[in-house]
């Protein structure tokens, strides 16, 4: 039986203003059993939370670096949880 995980990433770069959240949601809808959002913040960086299995978060973290999105990824930093639940689907904040 897979881990279901929680992944905390911190996204910078140039990441606001270029569809980066919107990306970011359809990625991890396209990988799927994927759960949480993607939000800017105040300092320029997008913060990406998602629960779901732990191969799947990797999939989503692994295309964050991958530098196939939109906009340009300088760096990724990223934290590791226990699953908490809470969220309904994939948003944008």
């Amino acid at each position: 039986m897979e881990e279901d995980v929680r992944l905390t990433a911190w996204v910078r770069g140039r990441v606001q203003g270029v569809g980066f959240r919107w990306f970011t949601r359809a990625r991890a809808l396209e990988i799927g059993r994927l759960t949480g959002f993607a939000s800017n913040l105040g300092d320029g960086r997008v913060q990406v939370v998602a629960e779901g299995p732990r191969d799947h978060c990797e999939r989503l973290l692994d295309w964050l670096r991958a530098g196939d999105t939109p906009g340009r990824v300088d760096g990724v930093t990223e934290i590791w949880d226990t699953f908490r639940g809470g969220y309904a689907d994939f948003d944008i904040r």
